[in-house]
């Protein structure tokens, strides 16, 4: 049996240099960043309206008021898309659209709300005065050519695919996504809609593995129910092995007569690393690899198969696809959490801020059957070995549950 420590070291030695790829920017959104994007060109490109109304020279409107207005001779229109071939002199303005380029000569814009209109003939009158540089956008004001806009590692989102294809960005390069198969085993377990049988139970352990994965930015290309067959069990493994990067089991990685996926594994080759790790729950962790191929063992129990995935397979995709891995956070407990004395000790927890501090409270659910104690829950607490508990006001590290917001309120 080896330590959460080692065992973290274990995996992230094994765990392959990010591969790269280039896809469209339609089908970039939740893919991780792979380098830096820059400004092709300064934005705004040019400088332009920011408002619907007239391009003026600002001195000419200094004395207009609603009762005594400036009339200026309108020379012509610049619509949104088009050049502005004119220069504005004294005495003289333009027609100009949202987003229109600003004609030589001008510095500013006046609504057209404060002004007689666009449909005045010749002529328009100004009611109230503008400053240089009023209602306009400079050219280059946002983003310096050449200026990053996105660093490497981001996941990409709404305003990241906006950014790019603002800057004509049409193929991103992103990171490689691991090929992921999930396989429960057990032949107690029945699909959620069917009814029971005695003694079967419904197989929630795939659907929260299959979800964990989808938050993580990764897909499962690969996923199957096995029996208590070795022969079933082999032939799924064999195709695994064959064609994805991480294989996660859930079950059969314990010392039960029917605990067939660590023997099967070995009879393929695969190197074990580990097998135990002295935590509480989810000692029978099972890691090994081939190739580049990395495979987990996860308990059947669903507290000791969540923790497990969150505290060693959800940084394995990050690392996997050059994410910024997440870290552990100090808190302070409101509450006594239990230590074991050779063991490190993870429960369920609710965390919040309290006056700038990050408090939290271990979940009173503790068995590794019980996942109705995740519900409500939006960290998991870490406690090191220890002969005795953790009281009120002791520190402790946490980690917080990326899609589970933080906020100002305890249990």
């Amino acid at each position: 049996m080896i330590t959460v420590t080692e065992a973290r070291h274990i995996i992230r030695e094994r765990i392959p240099a990010p591969k790269t790829e280039s896809v469209p920017l339609t089908e970039s959104s939740g893919r991780i960043l792979a380098r830096e994007i820059t400004a092709t060109f300064p934005m705004p490109r040019f400088t332009n309206s920011a408002m619907d109304g007239f391009a003026v020279r600002a001195a000419d409107t200094a004395k207009a008021t609603n009762e005594s207005p400036v009339r200026l001779s309108l020379i012509g229109s610049v619509p949104a898309g088009s050049p502005a071939d004119f220069t504005i002199e004294a005495g003289t303005c333009a027609q100009c659209m949202t987003g229109a380029p600003l004609p030589a000569g001008a510095d500013a814009v006046v609504m057209v709300e404060h002004t007689s209109g666009f449909n005045t003939g010749k002529g328009v009158e100004i009611f109230s005065p503008v400053t240089p540089g009023q209602n306009v956008r400079v050219r280059g004001e946002e983003i310096h050519e050449g200026e990053q806009l996105l660093r490497p590692g981001l996941k990409i989102g709404p305003a990241e695919m906006g950014v790019m294809a603002t800057f004509g960005i049409g193929t991103v390069p992103v990171y490689l996504q691991p090929r992921i198969a999930l396989y429960a085993t057990g032949d107690e377990l029945t699909e959620p809609g069917q009814p029971l049988k005695p003694g079967q139970i419904y197989n929630s352990n795939l659907y929260l593995l299959a979800d964990f994965i989808r938050k993580a930015g990764a897909e499962v290309t690969l996923q199957a129910v096995i029996r208590d067959d070795p022969g079933a069990l082999n032939s799924f493994l064999t195709e695994a092995l064959d064609t994805c990067d991480l294989i996660i089991s859930s079950g059969g990685v314990s010392m039960g007569k029917h605990d067939y996926v660590r023997r099967v594994l070995l009879d393929l080759r695969v190197e074990q690393h580990f097998w135990k790790v002295a935590q509480k729950p989810g000692k029978p962790l099972f890691f090994g690899s081939t190739g580049e191929t990395l495979i987990f063992g996860l308990p059947g129990n669903p507290v000791s198969l969540f923790i497990g995935f969150m505290e060693y397979i959800w940084s394995t995709i990050e690392q996997w696809m050059g994410c910024r891995t997440s870290s552990l956070v100090e808190a302070t407990l409101t509450e006594t959490f239990p230590r074991e004395s050779q063991k490190v000790r993870f429960l369920f927890g609710k965390a919040w801020i309290e006056n700038g501090e990050i408090r939290c409270a271990p979940s009173t659910k503790r068995g590794s059957h019980m996942l109705t104690s995740a519900l409500q829950s939006n960290c998991i607490l870490r406690s090191e070995p220890a002969d005795s508990p953790l009281r009120p006001g002791d520190k402790i590290f946490i980690r917080l549950l990326p899609w589970e917001p933080i906020g100002e309120s305890g249990p």
